[in-house]
């Protein structure tokens, strides 16, 4: 479902100097894979998360969905591309405020053209399993973190995505709610989706097909 090769990206620090963060970066994830990187903060795991995700371009390197090239779309060909096969679960929720919890969940469908009866259905269903349908009306400020979260992972999971990417989901939550998650998204790969989840976390690495750790700008099992 998802291969990465060859991903090389570095930034320019404030003194000019080029600080280097993937350096040939390789994953593949087969459909039902649950896979997780490791490694400390400031490793570069979320830029990985971000370049296979097609939030940030590469300085070199290719990234595959399925059969579909994807690194080489243009800017639109990759909104296309995200719409259609990627659901994200940031550490910070990524919320809009002015939103209730329930039209928060709906703007994936509306991202991927798919509003409508059935979508507000199934944002409902969603937020019944992760139990908190009580607060579909609710904006983000009246949530807590963890019903935040659970929001959030709602609407990365409402187009059923063939990949979910997951950025330190429980990083800001109690051992309580990041358990929520963490099953949440396991329970989407027994399903057939190709989950990446990074985090520094131990317990996110329970029941994983896979880890690796990136450790100098690569992925080491």
């Amino acid at each position: 479902m998802l291969r990465a090769a060859g991903l090389v990206k570095s930034y320019r620090a404030p003194s000019g100097a080029a600080i280097r963060v993937l350096a040939g970066a390789e994953l593949t994830v087969k459909e039902g894979e649950f896979v997780v990187v490791a490694g400390p903060s400031g490793s570069g795991k979320s830029t990985l998360l971000n370049v296979i995700g097609l939030l940030e371009d590469a300085d070199s390197g290719e990234t595959w969905y399925g059969d579909e090239r994807v690194s080489a779309l243009g800017r639109n060909g990759q909104s296309r591309a995200r719409a259609r096969y990627v659901g994200f679960v940031f550490q910070s929720f990524l919320l809009l405020p002015s939103l209730t919890a329930l039209d928060n969940v709906l703007l994936a469908a509306r991202y991927a053209g798919r509003r409508g009866p059935a979508a507000r259905r199934r944002a409902l269903a969603l937020l019944e399993e992760l139990g908190v349908a009580d607060r579909k009306d609710h904006f983000p400020p009246q949530l807590s973190g963890g019903e935040q979260q659970r929001v959030a992972y709602c609407r990365a999971v409402l187009n059923d995505p063939p990949l979910l990417l997951a950025d330190e989901p429980t990083g800001n939550l109690d051992d309580a709610n990041g358990a929520v998650i963490l099953e949440g998204l396991r329970r989407r790969a027994r399903a057939g989706a190709a989950v990446v989840v990074v985090s520094h976390r131990p317990e996110a690495a329970t029941g994983a097909t896979a880890v690796y750790r990136l450790r100098d700008g690569v992925l080491e099992a």
